[in-house]
């Protein structure tokens, strides 16, 4: 359980566990084990050679790396130096990361090492150009990350924090336009483990095996491993996303609990059918960043046998918002479509274009008030102002509440398609689709159409051995949905383009079908 008493900040996580589980690992990865005595004084050790090396409270330090043990001791380690670390997109070019690196003004970069030779093209295409240090070790001209870590005194620093230090600075996706770095409070984070406790999903007991395996660069995945170590629980971290791996973990490891993006969840099941694996220690699955169909849900269920809980948010709400709690999980409910209801300490309106609260069932624009949101993006405050307005952070996302209070999810307001005047949204089309029995993985479009100004069009990825069959695909879906939602065609591709979060990036499905339109909506 987390001590809110003694834990003050989240620089007072490693000392808190450190006084009550000192001999109890924290993060176990690959052959590497750490225990919360040992994590504290790396935490302090590396806040010290930090201060040594020029970084100010309120610098930025960069890391652009996989997930790993030290990613989390850097971490814990800027806490304790007042410096905010910025978590590098690990899927970013080279010139994508050296705009965060000119954006954010890092001071320090810290790399891994299957990031090395993208580092150093990054690098030439920046302006600020701040000294590097090998996360892994084994470059040639950069000095590596325990040298570093050694360099630096274990007495504590014990910093006066401020509850307004910027903890984490983490961009968004940038899935249109360029990414904005959203800036997370020490305050902030302090009420998200309030309200995730509060809420009864994000309770573990010392000892706990919980499974880091989202990218830390993502606000799930640093979130999950924060939340282990601020419960005396044990971490295991995973590199990557890795399907068969994870397997491998949750059977060899005895992982209790878990944050996966549908996708993943959607792999897991597949690689199962070949590889079956024991899930009994599996306690809880969460999962949010999109949308989930129904029918994976229930096959996820069924199949890995633990209790579910979702949880919807985005990056600048800490990835707090709606949960839907494991009971809200029982088919007979009919809530499984649902995203849950609000957090402890969260206000949430379906806006109408005019500001106005939505009717029950009137889809509007998700917007959400509460303590645990972003200060705002970082040196952006017009997109600052544009997104949080009158305190409500508007989200981008179009939903409605039902009237016993559970939130949906349609889609992002964006990716709405207007045909013949009907407003369609993609994921209640995706969900009708993903039922049929050869769909692997779908996302849904609108594309140009003469007739209807667009034509809903499903992408389709297939489940191996199973032939094209589009007309089939478009039958099946006729009897889930309303006619004007059913796609108008179905296109096959082997993988769905994602971004790290889990999410569909059709502007990236719809750019060859809009090429050479001067308007790109209806």
């Amino acid at each position: 359980m987390f001590d809110f008493e003694a834990t003050r900040h989240v620089a007072d996580i490693t000392r808190v566990q450190a006084r009550q589980n000192p001999g109890v690992t924290a993060f176990k990865f690959k052959d590497r084990e750490t225990s919360y005595a040992a994590l504290d004084e790396a935490a302090s050790r590396i806040a010290h050679a930090l201060i040594a090396a020029g970084v100010q409270p309120g610098d930025r330090v960069a890391v652009y790396a996989a997930n790993s043990d030290r990613y989390m001791e850097l971490f814990f380690g800027c806490t304790k130096a007042r410096a905010t670390l910025v978590g590098v997109n690990a899927r970013l070019a080279p010139p994508e990361v050296a705009y965060v690196l000119d954006d954010s003004h890092a001071k320090l970069l810290f790399a891994g090492s299957h990031f090395y030779a993208a580092s150093e093209a990054a690098l030439a295409h920046a302006t600020n150009r701040p000294p590097v240090i090998a996360l892994d070790g084994g470059h040639g001209s950069w000095p590596d990350f325990e040298s570093f870590k050694a360099s630096g005194s274990p007495v504590d620093p014990m910093l006066e924090i401020q509850s307004d230090d910027d903890v984490i600075q983490l961009y968004t996706s940038g899935t249109t336009g360029l990414p904005k770095g959203v800036q997370i409070t020490d305050a902030a984070y302090l009420g998200f483990f309030e309200h995730g406790v509060g809420a009864k999903w994000a309770e573990y007991q010392a000892g706990d095996v919980v499974l880091v395996a989202m990218p830390m660069f993502h606000v799930a995945g640093i979130n999950t491993a924060v939340l282990t170590a601020g419960q005396g629980a044990k971490g295991i971290i995973l590199e990557q996303v890795d399907p068969v791996e994870i397997l491998t973990l949750i059977e060899t490891e005895k992982v209790q609990h878990a944050f996966f993006v549908p996708a993943v969840i959607n792999f897991l099941l597949q690689v199962n059918q070949k590889r079956p694996t024991d899930f009994s220690s599996l306690e809880r699955v969460f999962y949010g960043a999109s949308p989930i169909a129904e029918d994976l849900l229930v096959a996820a269920q069924k199949t890995m046998g633990c209790s579910f809980t979702q949880l919807y948010g985005m990056t600048e709400s800490l990835g707090a918002g709606t949960y839907l709690s494991p009971e809200a999980h029982d088919p007979a409910l009919g809530k499984l479509r649902s995203c849950g209801k609000p957090w402890p300490g969260f206000e949430i309106e379906c806006k109408r274009d005019d500001g106005t609260p939505a009717a029950v069932g009137e889809v509007g624009e998700i917007a959400m008030r509460s303590t645990v949101l972003m200060k705002g993006y970082w040196n952006r405050p017009e997109a600052t102002a544009d997104t949080v307005r009158d305190g409500w952070l508007y989200t981008g996302d179009a939903g409605y509440f039902d009237a016993d209070g559970y939130l949906y999810i349609h889609d992002r307001v964006k990716d709405m398609i207007v045909s013949g005047g009907e407003n369609v949204y993609p994921a209640e089309v995706e969900n009708a689709v993903f039922g049929h029995e050869s769909v692997a993985d779908v996302a849904v479009i609108g594309v140009p159409d003469e007739k209807w100004g667009e034509a809903v069009k499903a992408i389709v990825v297939l489940k191996p051995g199973a032939a094209p069959d589009p007309e089939g695909i478009i039958a099946f879906t006729k009897g889930r949905i309303a006619g004007y939602k059913v796609p108008k065609s179905v296109d096959f591709i082997e993988a769905l383009p994602r971004n790290p979060s889990g999410k569909i990036l059709r502007r990236e499905l719809r750019e060859p079908f809009w090429a050479g339109h001067t308007r790109r909506v209806a």
